[in-house]
């Protein structure tokens, strides 16, 4: 997501913060004022299946997401100084070199020396971004109403309610537990999803020990 400076304001006026204080209403009106606020907008949705391939050759979660972090960056048109992101990586300096890695577009990073005709665009990774920052705090806003929407359009193609998806909800886990041999339900599942794993596990042992 890319806005112009002088406009940063105006997310904060609207109401914006981080997706996890506001209604799913709020969300959705949020996600149409910040589509008319911002230059650009991009986002990609990572299947389950792609997650899958990629643990499988050895690439993690956050190494992923910095890949794509990348790509959408790359693929943004308005000129970039900064870019701020919510790390999801321990040591946000590491995720902040991931990205600088991939990305084609010169960017700034501890350790990584650019050489570039343009000023280079200097990263911002930290924990909580999206709480400190009104730009970061209207990117999670477009991804839960993305995700949110990926979620509802699987629950009515497989027809099962399976709650939000999160291995906090009880009906996600019920779901997962009442589906294990459920070919189409589990097509949309990650496989090395440790909540999956401790369900299975739990399944094998109430076998044994029924």
């Amino acid at each position: 997501m890319a806005i112009g400076k002088n406009k940063e304001k105006r997310l904060a006026d609207i109401g914006v913060r981080d997706s996890k204080q506001l209604t799913p209403r709020q969300r959705e009106f949020l996600f149409g004022e910040i589509y008319k606020i911002a230059e650009e907008i991009g986002y990609y949705v990572i299947t389950n299946e792609e997650i899958n391939v990629a643990m499988r050759d050895g690439i993690s979660l956050n190494e992923l997401e910095a890949m794509h972090f990348s790509k959408l960056l790359d693929s943004l048109n308005s000129r970039i100084s900064k870019l701020y992101i919510d790390s999801p990586d321990v040591i946000p300096g590491r995720f902040a070199t991931r990205i600088s890695m991939y990305a084609k577009k010169p960017v700034a990073s501890v350790g990584v020396k650019v050489k570039a005709e343009e000023e280079p665009i200097r990263v911002i990774a930290e924990h909580k971004a999206d709480v400190r920052y009104p730009i970061v705090s209207a990117a999670s806003i477009i991804a839960k109403v993305v995700r949110d929407r990926e979620i509802e359009r699987i629950k009515q193609e497989i027809g099962i309610d399976f709650g939000s998806g999160y291995p906090s909800d009880k009906r996600t886990r019920l779901a997962l537990k009442s589906n294990l041999s459920n070919a189409e339900f589990q097509n949309f599942v990650r496989q090395k999803w440790r909540t999956l794993q401790e369900i299975r596990q739990s399944h094998i042992e109430e076998f044994f020990q029924g």
